[in-house]
């Protein structure tokens, strides 16, 4: 449960948009860090072991230097899915959203700091 640590859901967070603005990896649609999981849904630019492979090491590294500890961090597993049309996209996006609220972390997913909905909701306050 060490992504409910603020300090590293963030680095996951930075890690995460940093793959896509600066490396280009993918395009961004939705995420969650969840306090033992993360979602993405993300439209990729390479194969998915260009770009999950080394978030997942950077990650890693950067939270068990905040945690100062020298143990795996993630799962070697991760559950990969093919979206194949608007509706399929839009419910998956909506699944991801939502987590924090059907896991009863709060009653809004727009208020949950560590998803992409939250930072959408925040775009619109300040447009």
């Amino acid at each position: 449960m060490f992504l409910r640590q603020p300090e590293i859901a963030q680095v996951v967070i930075d890690a995460v948009r940093d793959s896509e603005a600066r490396f280009h990896r993918y395009e961004m649609h939705a995420f969650v860090v969840m306090p033992n999981h993360v979602h993405l849904l993300v439209t990729p630019h390479v194969h998915a072991k260009q770009w999950l492979g080394p978030l997942k090491g950077f990650t890693a590294h950067q939270a068990n230097r905040v945690l100062n500890r020298h143990a795996p961090f993630w799962q070697d597993q991760s559950y990969d899915h093919l979206i194949r049309d608007g509706e399929e996209f839009r419910r998956i996006q909506r699944y991801i959203e939502n987590n924090p609220v059907k896991a009863g972390l709060l009653a809004s997913a727009e208020l949950f700091p560590w998803s992409s909905a939250s930072r959408r909701a925040e775009a619109r306050r300040q447009a």
